[in-house]
């Protein structure tokens, strides 16, 4: 793999330095606890859901589509509740970052599909500014990944040619996506293979 310098990283979030915020293991773990029908769960799920992560609509929005459209035995809070606490830290690479974005001499943004609630919570919860200097979100710039007017948007934003970037993504589909824009783009498959890549890009400054 040929690794050119780079003055700009771009992470994924779920499925790299978390957990899915609202994956379809959290989902069938919902539909088990509070009783739904999983079946329709996730057909209203599967219609309604970019549109949450667009920042369309809230997450009390999307929940009144998919969970409260019929009377329940639980309330909105106790549901929600339940949403957030499915976000953790995956092993190593988290930690790990904080310390590396000290001195590693790039820009870091996280580039990311979340719904407002959802990745506030995250970025405080897990205290995610120490290692972006800025979030591109698709609920707070209306589009989401693979849109490739995210990519252009994120290399705007961050003031850097699309190939001075690179980016990191758990989803194979993305990283294509991006690769196609110019951004030099790496499937995230474990922490030590992408902890190795980062290293080789600092020693390519």
């Amino acid at each position: 793999m040929k690794i050119f310098p780079v003055k700009t990283i771009f992470f994924d979030i779920g499925g790299v330095l978390l957990s899915n915020g609202w994956g379809h293991e959290s989902r069938a773990e919902a539909s088990r606890k509070f009783n739904l029908k999983q079946d329709e769960f996730e057909v209203l799920h599967h219609f309604i859901f970019n549109i949450y992560e667009i920042g369309s609509i809230s997450l009390d929005d999307y929940l009144d589509t998919v969970v409260f459209n019929h009377n329940r035995k639980f309330c909105k809070e106790e549901f929600k509740d339940f949403v957030f606490s499915q976000s953790v830290e995956l092993p190593y690479f988290l930690s790990w970052l904080i310390e590396w974005k000290k001195d590693c001499g790039f820009s870091v943004f996280s580039l990311n599909n979340e719904g407002k609630e959802l990745n506030a919570y995250r970025i405080e919860k897990f205290e995610l500014h120490q290692c972006f200097d800025g979030f591109i979100s698709s609920c707070d710039v209306g589009m989401r990944k693979p849109d490739p007017r995210i990519y252009q948007l994120a290399t705007s934003i961050a003031q850097t040619k699309p190939e001075e970037c690179a980016y990191f993504d758990d989803r194979l589909m993305l990283v294509n996506t991006a690769n196609k824009y110019g951004i030099q783009s790496f499937h995230h498959e474990s922490f030590a293979k992408t902890k190795e890549i980062l290293e080789k890009l600092k020693n390519k400054q």
